[in-house]
């Protein structure tokens, strides 16, 4: 538990010195954190998220595509986030991600372009 606030105050510290980022994003941040997206996936901005099971994130953003399947949409993505065995056949769990952590996470993620 301790190892997991640490971490949480790195990510914190990382996203104040880039600022720019809304509520909304922040707490998208700290939801990644929280969920340990990390574990599985590179994520830009995000500390110690240096996973190799699923894909980097950096980009995310810009792509047209999120899953593979879904259009690249807040929406799309949160559904994605919060139930991805829903979406398709896939080795990304499903975590319990609330629907408001789901969209503070997609927030988060849109802003990776």
């Amino acid at each position: 538990m301790r190892s997991k606030v640490i971490a949480l105050l790195f990510s914190l510290a990382a996203l104040a010195a880039c600022g720019k980022l809304s509520r909304d994003e922040r707490r998208g941040a700290e939801a990644i954190s929280r969920y340990g997206c990390g574990s599985c996936h590179t994520i830009p901005r995000i500390h110690g998220a240096h996973g190799k099971v699923g894909p980097p994130l950096g980009g995310i953003g810009g792509r047209m595509y999120a899953a593979g399947v879904l259009l690249n949409t807040p929406s799309n993505l949160a559904l994605w986030v919060e139930r991805p065995s829903s979406v398709k056949q896939t080795v990304m769990p499903d975590l319990g991600v609330t629907p408001v952590d789901a969209a503070d996470i997609a927030a988060f993620l849109e802003q990776l372009k």
